[in-house]
């Protein structure tokens, strides 16, 4: 493969396309190349109401270095701003065009004049290596192009590879139930643009998940399947973008995903264990990441998730949830969860019982514990709590609190940023409690929170963090890098 590397992929003829930004890259002294600009949206909730506004996305494939330029069509650029932050991404800007540069892959957030619905979205993926033949005979090929599915569902066989070029748009939602050995690959899109099918009624376990109304959601859905791996594809949806239910050892890795309807997820676990969620860039209208037991068809304990390098935008609801639904007559147990090198780009909610970037909600008589947060980088979002972790009773959602939250251990979280509202830490009796909870590096606004910090003699440390420390609550820690530790385990 040559050092510098870069491949564009031509819109499909009636593709939804935004005019708002004109994209283009190229290698390092090497001629411009238009990128193709996509329409999608994205939600602001004005008042009590969604309101989905457009918004941009384009992506391209590149190795070694590449140039981008991005005009703003709609005016001149008085700011510019490229997140997430922690890329360090500073652009060069004349009149209504910016230009930077990018030695890796990135999934980025470009945005205009302090602009967050009506801006671009922009994925530089690395080159695709070992592409499936689409002369193979256990390979599903979406070349370039529009392709709807008939009735707006693909039921994918065992030991199939579905594969979604660079350039290709498919209609319709990916079934992967009762499988194993299935991939899902590629730089193109599932772009869902009608409303989703109903769903065949049936008693077997196997069927999809489906909504309340009995009409199946969602780009992906994986039920009661093993060796699941989907990479590389933009996930569009009407509904969630993917759905895991009893299943084990799932792997999606550099998923991309945009949502604006009420309840449009990002990427839900029920009962299933063995998952991996790595490199990830999740803007949903819901919860980003949620991790459940049991509700609907699935049954069942939660182990093993593991989610890393990834960026998580909550224009409504949850960045992360865990733990809200499980089965009361036989309660379910989540464990050995680990959430590493994420950046979180926003929460916006108004709702109390609904806030917190970094959850943890026991109810339904789940049992949390040996949960882990490392290396997370949460920017200055609109509205929300840094951390919320509660066993509770949620009338809406449960039959019955939760059992409890044990060994929750965070490391080198920062928040930079003025809108948190106080964070919430409480169990719910004494037989349901929260025990030990470390934070380890905790900084906000540059301060270091510790029990050693400088404080007031009748302050708590948790006062000088703003978290509510309720009751019901044992072994909880702050400590500053490198202290010994305690015998608090450290999660996982």
């Amino acid at each position: 493969m040559p050092d510098n590397q870069t491949i564009t992929y031509p819109a499909p003829e009636g593709s939804a396309l935004n005019s708002d930004f004109t994209v283009k890259v190229r290698t390092p002294a090497g001629k411009w190349q238009h990128v193709a600009t996509y329409l999608v949206k994205v939600d602001q909730v004005l008042g009590t109401s969604h309101s989905p506004q457009n918004s941009s996305l384009a992506y391209f494939d590149f190795s070694g270095k590449v140039d981008v330029s991005i005009a703003f069509n709609r005016g001149g650029i008085r700011s510019a701003r490229i997140r997430p932050l922690s890329f360090g991404i500073t652009p060069k800007v004349n009149g209504n065009t910016m230009i930077f540069s990018l030695s890796e892959p990135r999934n980025l957030s470009v945005e205009i004049n302090g602009d967050i619905f009506h801006n671009l979205q922009l994925f530089a993926n690395p080159i695709e290596t070992n592409r499936p033949s689409f002369t193979d005979t256990n390979v599903i090929y979406f070349g370039p192009g529009i392709h709807q599915l008939e009735r707006s569902r693909l039921s994918v066989p065992s030991g199939k590879t579905v594969y979604i070029a660079g350039g290709a748009v498919v209609r319709g939602q990916l079934n992967c139930s009762g499988v194993e050995n299935v991939r899902i690959l590629g730089h193109g899109m599932i772009y869902e643009t009608e409303p989703p099918v109903r769903a065949v009624r049936t008693t077997n376990s196997t069927n999809v998940a489906r909504s309340r109304d009995g009409i199946s959601r969602g780009g992906v859905a994986i039920v009661n399947s093993t060796n699941v791996v989907i990479s590389g594809i933009i996930v569009v949806p009407n509904g969630n973008t993917a759905l895991m239910g009893n299943s084990q050892d799932v792997t999606l890795k550099n998923i991309k995903s945009i949502s604006s309807g009420g309840n449009y997820d990002g990427i839900d676990v029920f009962c299933s264990s063995n998952i991996v969620i790595e490199g990830a860039f999740m803007r949903n209208s819901d919860d980003c990441i949620a991790i459940y037991g049991h509700r609907r068809y699935f049954y069942g304990n939660v182990q093993h998730i593991l989610v890393r390098d990834s960026t998580l935008w909550a224009d409504v609801a949850h960045p992360i949830l865990v733990g809200t639904h499980g089965d009361t007559p036989n309660p379910d147990t989540l464990e050995d969860l680990q959430f590493s090198n994420l950046d979180i780009l926003d929460q916006m909610e108004p709702q109390i019982d609904y806030q917190g970037c970094m959850s943890l909600n026991a109810g339904d008589g789940n049992l949390i514990r040996n949960v882990r947060f490392e290396n997370i980088r949460v920017e200055d979002f609109r509205e929300g709590q840094l951390v919320n972790l509660r066993v509770f009773y949620n009338h809406k959602y449960n039959t019955s609190p939760g059992r409890g939250l044990e060994n929750i251990y965070f490391k080198n979280i920062t928040y930079n940023g003025s809108h948190s509202e106080i964070s919430v830490i409480a169990g719910y009796d004494d037989a349901r409690e929260i025990k030990n909870v470390v934070f380890e590096n905790l900084v906000i606004n540059g301060t270091l929170i510790t029990d050693q910090m400088k404080k007031p003699s009748w302050y708590k440390t948790s006062d000088m963090a703003r978290f509510f420390v309720g009751e019901h609550v044992e072994g909880i820690e702050f400590r500053a890098p490198g202290d010994a530790p305690s015998t608090i385990a450290p999660g996982q």
